[in-house]
């Protein structure tokens, strides 16, 4: 089995990304545009998905890692319930609502995975490894 030696090589946090440039090009436009409460936090849940994940992988072990994880478990989430809002508002299309909610709720299922494999695992992380 491969090692992932850098968080861009994670798929979960390659979703993220694509999750958050959806949603910066979602909000860009009419009325969404002009909404910058909504606009803004929605943005900032996205940019906290991607963050978190990249912020516990390099912190190069599995309990902080997990612990990253969980917030960007919970950003997704607020992520997924904005979306509700956005929709109530009639910022978002059908397709977009459909499209945007399919991958945040995927995203979550890929997290909650990745937090199972490591809570399984026999990795800790470099830190924690003796060295010679």
């Amino acid at each position: 089995m491969s090692r992932i030696e850098r968080f861009e090589d994670l798929e979960v946090w390659k979703s993220s990304r694509s999750l958050a440039n959806s949603i910066f090009n979602a909000t860009s436009v009419g009325d969404f545009a002009r909404d910058f409460a909504l606009r803004d936090q929605f943005r900032r849940a996205s940019i906290s998905v991607v963050s978190n994940i990249a912020e516990g992988f390099e912190r190069d072990g599995d309990k902080e890692f997990i612990q990253f994880l969980f917030m960007a478990k919970g950003s997704c989430g607020e992520v997924r319930a904005q979306l509700y809002l956005a929709n109530d508002r009639a910022y978002l299309s059908d397709e977009q609502f459909s499209s945007l909610t399919r991958n945040a709720t995927e995203l979550s299922r890929m997290i909650s995975g990745l937090i199972k494999y490591l809570r399984q695992s026999q990795l800790t992380g470099k830190k924690f490894k003796a060295t010679a």
